[in-house]
């Protein structure tokens, strides 16, 4: 089951794809990730996903990638005596902190913390967005608005507060309890919404103690502003679209994901691509033509990963929107311009043995007749680095721990295999030879680049390139140990 495609899919579970068979067959569709969100389904539903995903990987002995994406703290307003109420544009409207029941004038917005960092002249959005309000005057339990766009408003609909960092943490009660939870479980990503701070991501690694990746969801626009410490503090990025079309004006959102993705493969981190993707899949069998056009830019631009929401969790057409997203990504990776693009968007920046060692893999590869640069990684830098040259060769991952195979799942072109504990250099190159054989990348008359680093079991030591035969014959034939 080699996938044709360089750029990774990832599924959401949910409702319509809860089975053994229908998360088979989006594995088999071309699902490379399966996301659990922790805003969804009770623990134990959590759990049985998390136990049938590990049964396939078993079954087709493949290592697949799990992520796990908190909630986030949520704000919403309180309660109307009428369940809902129409705001007109130019009228006065207060939120407070009193419980009693909303009506035209007033509703409860029980968080203390968002009347500490509201100004005069800051925003409020309800309902994502369809109801603006602009803050007039605010003390400590008020905030008197005037309505800039109005709307039905109506019981606990969110608020969004796009232009202030809320003194708020990243992780809720609830966050903190479901981390541990799939901690425990044994999941290999974290996603972390609300992130604002590089302080966030930092709290929630320090709660997740190595035990899985944090990948940092960009939504805020104040994650915006600093994106770079967040993604220095960071193991991935998801550019989560939603709530940044929400919080800012939505002809922003399109340069933001150019200027998100570029900075994370030049961090040679992972990049996810999410929301609204296929959205009319969620009740279509097909898709619409910007939404393909949506899918194949964020390829183009050299996303690790495009990711499918409710179209896979609770639509009608869970394995047909999978397959339509694999079936565009390797339709563009096919153009003659991907390449292009993949090749002018490189960085230059190298600064270290490992760089200039994974750089010349790749032009080794790309000026030979080379099948694949197979990589010996303990933590996974060494295949990140490479993946980020974007070579035009497959690129085979072997490690001999399960974690690792697993996290890179969610990066860019990589065939993850396990290759058992390695100690002498020979071994490695034979032990790449028949992975790539096995996997159908090279046959015994190809050459393959092999990189590694000497001493093994020693992360960060990447030292070393060969080109070598796949035939082992020769592998012992010409290697001086």
């Amino acid at each position: 089951m080699r996938r044709l495609r360089n750029v990774k899919i990832v599924a959401t579970l949910g409702p319509a794809s809860d089975t053994y068979d229908m998360i088979r067959a989006l594995f088999e569709a071309g699902a490379d990730v399966f996301r659990l969100n922790m805003s969804h389904g009770s623990h134990d539903e959590i759990r049985e996903r998390h136990r049938i995903i590990r049964q396939i990987e078993q079954d087709v002995d493949r290592p697949i990638a799990i992520l796990a994406d908190l909630q986030g703290p949520k704000l919403r307003c309180g309660v109307f005596a009428g369940d809902s109420e129409e705001l007109a544009e130019g009228q006065a409207f207060r939120f407070d902190l009193d419980p009693a029941e909303g009506d035209a004038s007033r509703v409860c917005l029980p968080h203390p913390e968002i009347f500490q960092a509201l100004k005069p002249g800051s925003t409020l959005l309800v309902n994502d967005g369809k109801i603006r309000v602009r803050v007039e005057t605010c003390g400590a339990d008020f905030a008197d608005c005037t309505v800039v766009t109005g709307g039905t408003i109506s019981n606990r609909k969110g608020v969004n507060v796009p232009d202030v960092v809320l003194p708020l943490a990243a992780l809720s009660e609830k966050d903190r309890a479901d981390l541990e939870f799939v901690c425990e479980l044994g999941v290999d990503w974290i996603a972390l919404s609300f992130v604002q701070r590089p302080e966030d991501v930092i709290e929630a690694r320090d709660l997740v103690s190595g035990r899985a990746a944090v990948l940092s969801k960009i939504e805020k626009p104040a994650a915006v502003t600093a994106f770079d410490d967040i993604l220095a503090v960071s193991d991935g990025i998801m550019v989560a679209r939603g709530d940044l079309g929400v919080e800012l004006p939505v002809q922003n959102v399109p340069p933001i994901q150019k200027r998100l993705v570029r900075g994370s493969r030049a961090a040679a981190k992972p990049v996810i691509v999410a929301t609204q993707m296929l959205e009319s899949m969620i009740d279509s069998p097909v898709p619409t033509r910007a939404e393909v056009s949506d899918v194949a830019t964020a390829i183009y631009e050299g996303a690790d990963a495009v990711m499918l929401s409710a179209e896979s969790a609770a639509g009608s057409y869970p394995i047909e929107a999978v397959t339509t997203m694999n079936n565009v990504a390797q339709e563009i990776e096919s153009d003659a311009t991907y390449r292009e693009i993949m090749e002018a968007s490189r960085t230059a920046k190298r600064t270290s043995v490992a760089d200039g060692i994974v750089s010349a893999a790749r032009e080794i590869a790309e000026t030979t007749d080379i099948k694949a640069i197979c990589c010996f990684t303990h933590s996974g830098t060494t295949a990140s680095l490479t993946a980020r040259e974007r070579p035009r060769v497959p690129i085979l991952a072997l490690t001999p721990f399960e974690r690792t195979a697993r996290r890179l799942c969610l990066t860019w072109g990589t065939n993850c295999h396990y290759s058992g504990d390695v100690q002498r250099f020979k071994m490695a190159v034979v032990g790449a030879a028949r992975a790539a054989r096995k996997g159908g990348f090279a046959t015994e008359e190809d050459q393959i680049v092999v990189v590694a680093g000497v001493p093994f079991n020693v992360p960060g030591t990447t030292n070393i390139l060969r080109i070598a035969p796949c035939e082992e014959r020769l592998i012992f034939s010409t290697d001086p140990e």
